[in-house]
């Protein structure tokens, strides 16, 4: 008969193992995200895959906030996070440290993820945009690349904590 595990079976690190453990190469950046809901989701996404950073832009809301816990389960103190008032700003210090910015956003120059190749030795960041509008215009200006979600239903959008979430798994396989 099949049991689900315990919590102490899970063999769960803590915070400060957490903080001291190799992270992924990937920075998330929320562009201007309205809701604390995804915020806080796409922390505990981050913290699941070892991911190293998530710099929160704009009108992107941050933490402490009860909203953003209750999605982010305690992720908010284990994941490293900064805010940046300015998309491009936070684009372009992660560009001059070497890293390739990756638009997560359906454009005339977006690849499949699965077309996209991930390579082992780059640090990378993605940029997640608002619910509605997406990326920022003038921070799209800005990417190395886009990627997109393959959809085929009748929706050509995806909650942006979920296309986060495939986003992140997608680089912690390739990258891991």
């Amino acid at each position: 008969m099949v049991q689900k595990l315990k919590l102490e079976e899970l063999n769960r690190i803590d915070v400060e193992t957490f903080k001291k453990t190799d992270k992924i190469p990937l920075t998330v950046i929320l562009d201007n995200i309205r809701s604390m809901h995804n915020v806080g989701a796409t922390f505990r996404t981050a913290d699941a895959f070892l991911i190293e950073k998530i710099i929160l832009c704009g009108i992107t809301p941050q933490p402490p906030h009860r909203e953003i816990h209750k999605a982010a389960l305690g992720a908010t103190e284990s994941v490293d996070w900064s805010y940046e008032k300015n998309t491009v700003t936070a684009v372009n210090d992660l560009k001059s440290a070497g890293y390739r910015i990756i638009g997560v956003e359906q454009t005339t120059n977006s690849l499949e993820i699965s077309d996209f190749e991930i390579e082992k030795k780059q640090k990378y960041a993605v940029v997640l945009g608002n619910e509605v509008d997406g990326i920022s215009d003038d921070a799209l200006q800005h990417m190395d690349s886009f990627i997109e979600i393959p959809q085929l239903g009748t929706k050509h959008s995806l909650n942006v904590s979920v296309c986060g979430g495939i986003v992140m798994w997608e680089f912690a396989k390739a990258l891991k």
